[in-house]
């Protein structure tokens, strides 16, 4: 299938490692080219190399950290700079800390807010005019299935990624007759560090093993196992795609069936 992403730039946050690594290959494959950003140089540079070597796409990258607008603007001036434009924007960012709620001061609760609900909203402030211009846009955000279904000791993740994708609900219906879809994807349970490092704060907390723990997240899950990051962004690049044209304001889970409503 063509997804017609040939000649598309994407902006993907967070995309050295984990789910968004695996978004910026999947939509290089496709034959996007590429702007990639994390706050770790070494790793993003020797990332965006392997895409380039693979796929042949213009890759830019910026180190920067998306809780500042300081961070925002050079990841924006970056892509205007590059390619004068962005088509795609998949944002992202690290899951905040675990624990329950006593756990995390006032200053916790900022960080998070920060990272994970203001890096959205600024990205898109910033790609939304030439989105509108052209009249064609896709953004994507990768929130979790907390949003959905609360998980336990991730009491600032549930909170913070429900504020996005209430945000992203109420501009998909704003933009919707410009051509712009805004749509959230819902990663469940997949084997990146961050479920590792979840396994190890609940082992922590129950006198237990991080193997027992990650044994214990694949019971709950219909399928039977933890999700690769690959299954994941292809779904997010598909929602990227002129395929998905008539698809906004939606929140898709990737999860195999964890989460259990109805709707």
């Amino acid at each position: 299938m063509d997804l017609g992403l040939r000649g598309k730039v994407a902006l993907v946050a967070a995309s050295s490692a984990g789910l968004g690594r695996a978004v910026a290959e999947e939509l290089a494959r496709e034959g996007a080219n590429l702007v990639m950003c994390a706050r770790g140089e070494e790793r993003l540079v020797a990332t965006a190399k392997g895409i380039r070597d693979e796929t042949g796409v213009r890759v830019e990258t910026v180190a920067a950290d998306l809780g500042d607008m300081v961070g925002v603007q050079r990841v924006i001036d970056t892509a205007l700079r590059a390619f004068g434009r962005v088509d795609v924007l998949v944002t992202n960012a690290g899951g905040p800390p675990a624990g329950p709620f006593e756990s995390h001061s006032h200053e916790a609760w900022q960080a998070a807010v920060r990272q994970n609900l203001d890096s959205v909203v600024e990205l898109v402030r910033a790609v939304l005019p030439g989105m509108k211009e052209r009249r064609w846009g896709r953004i994507i955000n990768i929130t979790s299935i907390a949003v959905k279904q609360p998980v336990d000791g991730l009491m600032l993740s549930n909170s913070v990624r429900a504020a996005v994708t209430g945000f992203a609900r109420t501009l998909a219906n704003e933009v919707a007759p410009l051509g712009i879809t805004v749509n959230n994807v819902m990663p469940g349970y997949t084997r990146t560090q961050r479920v590792e490092d979840l396994a190890a704060k609940n082992a922590a907390m129950r006198d237990s093993s991080p193997a027992a723990e990650l044994a214990l997240f694949e019971r709950q899950i219909p399928m039977g196992r933890l999700g690769e990051p690959a299954e994941f962004a292809a779904m997010v690049a598909f929602l990227a795609s002129e395929r998905a044209s008539y698809t906004t304001g939606a929140s898709i889970p990737v999860d195999g069936g964890w989460i259990r409503s109805l709707v």
